[in-house]
């Protein structure tokens, strides 16, 4: 008797607890639900191959295209240097100019003038040593630019591309952890249902309701992730709007090159070093004007002068009517020539060849780093190939593991934590599934972005015939 009434004393706070557990799961999916809510209807669809062309509105992308824009018009104006300048110059338009001049010896003279000196200048440089090279720097800097616009609107797409995937993830993550959930939430029923029947424990009870709670926090988790990921992608597309993306996680091609092609065909095109070669041109240029300077500057230049005047100047008596003009024209060919100026330029030059030369080691350096980052992102390729086929197996393999466990706990041969065992299986074998085909297209992206190489549509085989193999990434359940 004693004891009928110490067991319900007892596990009073454990259904106390069981219940508020029930309340603050209920409480935490409500409240994130509610943060979560979208109440934007009819919203723009965003396709995977569309992210090329959206990522042109990038605001980062916008900033170097006007760099792009400033290196051609700093060419044109080393260029204009091949053309004739001319300079119009005025000394008073008009000028006034009046006073006396008194002289004992003399009668004092009277000046009363209105006059006016425009000049022209027309100027040919014939030979100058520094325009050469200033035009090549120019063009120089101008493909280093157009480089760097290419260099970041590639990084963008690549970048663009693995947020749409993370987007992606996310909300695959989101239905396993709802699958999940279910899981758990009949577990829990089921053990409940024992209890109530006699046949099951409170331990048991307590272990699949907190369970539960875990995989209700997990979900949480996920649904927050998936929302801080739609505004990471919205934020590199420029999107002021909400969108909507195919959701399902999908293959987006296969790679059919193998290793060396990537590495041939990523070094032959890659624009960074490219532009270390660039910036080794530019330098050497830039020494070789360090030395022109020494060297002759041989130009032509034609002045047309004139003097129009009205009234006198220096004269006894002033005639305001008095008017008068001339004029020049000087042709000449000129010659200037910085013999010496104590080794400046010599010097210089010394010093830009010098850095010429340290070019060489960075692009030595980016070559191997290259080579590294695409075998790399190559092996990291077919090592994802074989997790998603492993992945599959799991999946099928747990999916059996917890049916025949359900089976064994419902006739009582079994325990309730071999059944949340196998749920757990379940699941991190549907999440390796999802890792492993968005770690997969993130390596294709990689490859496409450091190659140059285009994703293929068909896979085939090493003989560039179609795979018909049940065990290959070609043939993988979709």
């Amino acid at each position: 008797m004693l004891r009928r009434v110490i067991n319900p004393i007892l596990l009073l706070p454990i259904a106390l607890c069981i219940n508020s557990v029930n309340v603050l799961s209920s409480e935490t999916k409500n409240y994130i639900d509610e943060i979560l809510e979208e109440e934007e209807l009819n919203k723009p669809y965003i396709n995977y191959q569309d992210i090329e062309k959206i990522v042109l509105n990038n605001q980062e992308l916008k900033s170097i295209q006007k760099i792009v824009t400033s290196s051609s018009l700093n060419l044109s104006s080393k260029i204009a240097k091949r053309y004739p300048s001319l300079d119009f110059q005025a000394n008073g338009l008009p000028k006034y100019v009046a006073g006396k001049k008194y002289s004992s010896n003399s009668s004092t003279l009277k000046t009363s003038q209105f006059s006016a000196n425009p000049s022209l200048n027309l100027k040919l440089d014939l030979i100058d040593p520094l325009r050469k090279s200033e035009i090549e720097i120019a063009k120089l800097n101008l493909k280093i630019a157009e480089n760097n616009y290419a260099i970041k609107k590639k990084d963008l797409i690549q970048e663009a591309k693995m947020r749409y995937h993370k987007y992606q993830k996310s909300y695959q993550d989101i239905q396993n952890k709802k699958f999940a959930l279910d899981l758990s939430i009949t577990s829990l029923e089921n053990a409940k249902a024992k209890l109530d029947a006699g046949i099951g424990t409170k331990f048991e009870v307590l272990e699949a309701d907190a369970q539960l709670s875990r995989d209700q926090q997990s979900l949480n988790e996920k649904k927050i992730e998936h929302e801080i990921n739609r505004i990471s992608l919205k934020e590199i597309l420029n999107i002021k709007e909400d969108f909507e993306i195919n959701r399902e996680q999908n293959l987006t091609g296969f790679w059919n090159h193998r290793l060396n092609k990537n590495i041939n065909d990523g070094l032959n095109e890659n624009l960074s070093l490219k532009n270390i070669l660039l910036q080794k041109s530019i330098k050497k240029s830039q020494a070789k004007s360090f030395l022109s300077q020494n060297k002759p500057n041989i130009y032509i230049s034609n002045t047309f002068a004139s003097t129009f005047s009205k009234g006198n100047s220096l004269s006894t008596n002033i005639e305001p009517k008095k008017s008068g003009s001339n004029y020049t024209n000087t042709i000449s060919l000129n010659f200037a020539w910085s013999i010496f100026n104590g080794g400046k330029n010599k010097s210089s030059y010394k010093s830009k060849i010098a850095d010429a030369e340290s070019e060489e080691y960075s692009y030595k350096n980016l070559k191997n780093i290259l080579i590294t980052n695409i075998s790399k992102a190559y092996l990291n390729l077919k090592l994802n190939e074989e997790k998603i086929i492993s992945s599959f197996k799991e999946i099928e393999s747990s999916k059996e593991s917890v049916r025949l466990s359900r089976l064994r706990y419902d006739v009582g041969i079994s325990t309730l934590k071999d059944v949340l065992v196998r749920q757990s299986e379940l699941s991190n074998a549907k999440s390796k599934n999802i890792n492993a085909i968005y770690n997969y297209n993130l390596n294709l992206d990689e490859l496409e972005r450091l190659t140059f190489l285009e994703i293929n549509k068909n896979c085939l085989d090493i003989n560039n015939n179609k795979n018909n193999d049940r065990e290959s990434i070609c043939n993988i359940p979709k």
